[in-house]
């Protein structure tokens, strides 16, 4: 299976960004009304980094609490860990373990196309199970069900 497989597999297509220059403050709002752990930091249709709810209770320990007045890019990864549409998803779950990272900016080209959890990749992987399963149980015809 590849990553593009795991971006149909998601409900929405939509990239959810912010950028640099915007405060914590609204990144964290952002998250949280679209129920999400990451925001991909663009400048026009570039990316320049990538901020998940870990950089910013980091941030929260590095320069106290309130974070309100800081902008997204003092806390964001600056070069973020990247797939492309044709990398395979073993490849993207050892790059976050080794990475302990729980998010992959996903790239067509230069382009951003979309930001994949470690939920997602879960989730399409169990989908994907499923189906050979089914399979399965139709090739071995008297399966009981």
């Amino acid at each position: 299976m590849q990553i593009r497989d795991v971006l149909e597999v998601k409900s929405a297509d939509e990239l959810f960004s912010i950028g640099p220059d915007a405060n914590v403050a609204e990144a964290v709002a952002r998250m949280v009304e679209r129920d999400i752990g990451s925001l991909a930091v663009m400048r026009g249709d570039t990316l320049v980094g990538f901020v998940t709810e870990r950089d910013i209770v980091r941030g929260m320990h590095r320069v106290g609490v309130c974070l309100t007045d800081n902008r997204v890019s003092d806390l964001m990864e600056k070069e973020p860990l990247v797939v492309t549409l044709d990398d395979s998803v073993d490849y993207a779950r050892d790059a976050m373990t080794k990475s302990h990272t729980s998010h992959l900016v996903v790239l067509d080209g230069n382009r951003v196309a979309g930001v994949i959890s470690f939920h997602d990749l879960a989730r399409a992987c169990l989908k994907e199970a499923n189906f050979e399963n089914a399979l399965l149980k139709r090739y071995i015809k008297h399966w009981p069900e």
